[in-house]
């Protein structure tokens, strides 16, 4: 029976082959062949060394490669094992996510099709659950050539990401401080909020009151609460934040900014009801620009980073596998509701 070790020492007459091409192709003709399967153990580093002859490095780099295809994964202290069949796979992308809603369902699709037809990508939700992100990781990291993560803003958190290897991570949506040079394409919330409110300061000071839906220890980021505050006391605007709010209670008069699209709906539902006019009688900031909003109660302002962007963005950067650190820039999109 032919054996791994032998599809490896049969490349030995391909010349153009270096031992790192000679032990990869080897690994892949020995799954094509059958001669091993997925979830199957592969021979230890220690084994191969002294049955192949070749440097420790060598054989190291090739299992790397392996995994960053998505071929082979290692268990922790078990060792190596075929994780797929499938050896055309360039590449195998693990993706974890806050969750689907439409600006991220936009990330996604320009990612997935920025990425090609090659790579395979296996996408997880945390759901901004800190158990949830810890148990997921702890599943997935070993089994990936890249891992393309959103973060939760908790103390475990750096902890968590710092276990994973650098060059194949990418942080992606939220920014958490790590430990030393890592990957990201994030966007910032705390300076662009201020400065779009500030844009916003003179038209938004036409109205009595700004109001400011916000439940705490909700998913909201923390730096826009601060940038309102910081906005309200430096511009003098009056101001309330609302865990949220209430059917019925729409007024004339009133700014209503809302991180929740939901809210916005109701807002609208309850102005046609009352026959207030969005953009004259009351005003909505919203963040997180779609399509839906060009268009609903004649158009709704708002500010947000350009999630497409991010994703081609992101895409870009596990392909070309160079060091990428970035800001997407927020952008002020005014509309008829302010």
């Amino acid at each position: 029976m032919i054996t791994i070790f032998e599809k490896i020492q049969e490349l030995d007459e391909v010349p153009s082959y270096s031992k790192h091409e000679q032990f990869v192709q080897g690994i892949i003709n020995a799954i094509d062949e059958r001669i091993i399967s997925k979830g199957e153990a592969l021979p230890s580093i220690n084994v191969l060394i002294k049955k192949l002859g070749f440097a420790r490095e060598t054989v190291m780099k090739g299992y790397r490669e392996l995994i960053s295809r998505g071929i082979v994964e290692s268990k922790n202290r078990l060792g190596y094992f075929v994780a797929n069949d499938d050896t055309e796979q360039t590449l195998k992308v693990a993706l974890l996510m806050y969750l689907i809603d439409s600006f991220q369902e936009q990330f996604y699709r320009n990612f997935r099709n920025e990425l090609g037809p090659n790579v395979h990508i296996d996408v997880f939700f945390h759901h901004g659950n800190i158990t949830m992100f810890e148990t997921m990781l702890d599943m997935i990291k070993g089994k990936y050539g890249v891992y393309v993560i959103s973060p939760i803003p908790h103390p475990k958190t750096k902890h968590l990401l710092e276990m994973l290897p650098s060059n194949k991570f990418i942080m992606f949506d939220r920014y958490e401080p790590l430990k030393g040079e890592f990957n990201y394409i994030t966007q910032e919330f705390e300076r662009s909020t201020y400065g779009v409110l500030a844009e916003l300061a003179e038209t938004i000071k036409k109205f009595d009151e700004m109001i400011f839906f916000h439940i705490p220890g909700s998913l909201d980021p923390v730096e826009i609460i601060k940038a309102f505050k910081r906005f309200t006391k430096d511009f003098k605007v009056n101001t309330r934040i609302l865990n949220e709010y209430e059917p019925g209670s729409v007024e004339k008069g009133k700014v209503y900014f809302t991180l929740n699209n939901s809210e916005i709906w109701k807002i609208l539902k309850d102005c046609e009801a009352k026959q207030l006019q969005p953009g004259k009688d009351i005003g909505i900031l919203s963040h997180n620009d779609e399509v839906v909003k060009e268009i609903i109660g004649g158009g709704i302002t708002t500010y947000s980073a350009d999630f497409s962007l991010m994703g081609i963005k992101v895409a870009q950067a596990v392909l070309k596998k160079e060091k990428v650190q970035e800001t997407i820039p927020t952008v002020l999109i005014r509309r008829k509701s302010l």
